[in-house]
């Protein structure tokens, strides 16, 4: 069985990007709790200092006698003791680090990045302090300056190719058109998207999704950076069918076209097809579709724990491929459970 590799298999250069920018915040940020821990005064209790030995019995004279005792008199009740101060609450870790969502969409990344110290917050309401990184998806600038108003650190690790999709969003809005968003209703990506697009912008996934009177005949077409060519081509084709020329800003990211016609290509030649990368994953699963339309036995799968030798009973050549959110190491893991099957 002759395992092949598709070209421009797994992450893109936006992933690596924000990868590499949280594992530094990391390190600088357990720097930063080992210095604190360093500067801290020490908490050990303070010993009394010894008590003088009493006097050796032995050359002391002996006592005159004692006076009789005086009547006990009762004491008066002793004075309640004065209220314990509250302990003061604990002050939020100024060096903690957080992504807000997950930083990519696969597990075992997240669960890696959980290992080296970095939490994940589903908003900026659960960040009470410290660091605070935007993941590649992007978000809306009102949720950037909403942190840095919180007294937040910000690392923005926003994909350029996103970037890029958010400032033509703006420019098309800005020039009077009504932005149409072809995208995953709710996706990060897409919602960061529509923050630059304005209040009547549309998230169009596919033809049926177009509403049967859109706000304005001055369409402006803007897409998400991991879709394919072919929604977009079936929904301008649409457009079209109703009169309507609309300006498009193809803004698919030129690595996902790469990643995307490879992976066809190799599709078409082999028995079996695996594509490796998290199912919450959107570019992964369309991945998968496109492989699956000229390759019938393809296989999404997040690990290699999970591959099934009956489905290469027969195959001679498997291809393999892998989404955007997927790094090398995890890839080669794969690779190397399918030749071990030989």
């Amino acid at each position: 069985m002759e395992v092949i590799r598709s070209q421009y298999a797994g992450a893109c250069y936006g992933v690596e990007r924000a990868l590499s920018m949280v594992k530094r915040a990391a390190r600088k940020a357990r720097r930063n709790a080992a210095s604190e821990l360093e500067g801290a005064p020490s908490t050990a209790p303070m010993l009394a200092p010894p008590t003088a030995p009493a006097a050796a019995p032995d050359a002391a004279p002996a006592a005159p006698p004692t006076a009789p005792a005086a009547p006990a008199t009762t004491a008066p009740p002793a004075a309640p003791a004065p209220p314990t101060a509250a302990t003061p609450p604990t002050a939020p870790d100024a060096t903690a680090l957080y992504t807000l969502g997950p930083l990519i969409h696969n597990p075992q990344v997240v669960e890696e990045l959980a290992q080296r110290g970095v939490q994940v917050a589903r908003s900026i309401d659960e960040v009470p302090a410290g660091v605070v990184v935007i993941r590649s998806h992007g978000v809306a600038p009102a949720v950037i300056a909403q942190a840095r108003n919180k007294g937040l650190t910000v690392i923005d690790a926003t994909c350029p190719h996103v970037s890029k999709t958010h400032k033509a969003a703006q420019n098309l809005r800005e020039q009077g058109y009504t932005v149409v968003v072809v995208g995953e209703t709710g996706h990060p990506e897409v919602e960061g998207i529509l923050a630059h697009a304005g209040s009547d912008a549309l998230v169009v996934q596919e033809p049926a999704d177009l509403p049967p009177v859109l706000p304005s005949r001055r369409i402006g077409i803007v897409v998400q950076t991991t879709q394919s060519q072919q929604t977009l081509e079936a929904i301008t084709g649409a457009l079209r069918c109703r009169g309507i020329e609309p300006k498009v800003m193809n803004t698919i990211c030129f690595a996902t076209k790469q990643r995307q016609q490879a992976a066809k290509k190799l599709a078409q030649k082999v028995d079996v097809m695996l594509v490796v990368g998290g199912r919450n994953s959107g570019n992964t699963t369309r991945l998968t579709e496109i492989c699956q339309r000229v390759c019938p036995k393809t296989f999404h799968i997040e690990k290699a724990d999970e591959l099934d030798p009956t489905w290469f009973t027969s195959a001679k050549k498997v291809g393999i491929t892998a989404g955007a959110s997927t790094p090398e190491n995890q890839i080669i893991t794969v690779v190397e459970a399918l030749e071990s099957l030989q």
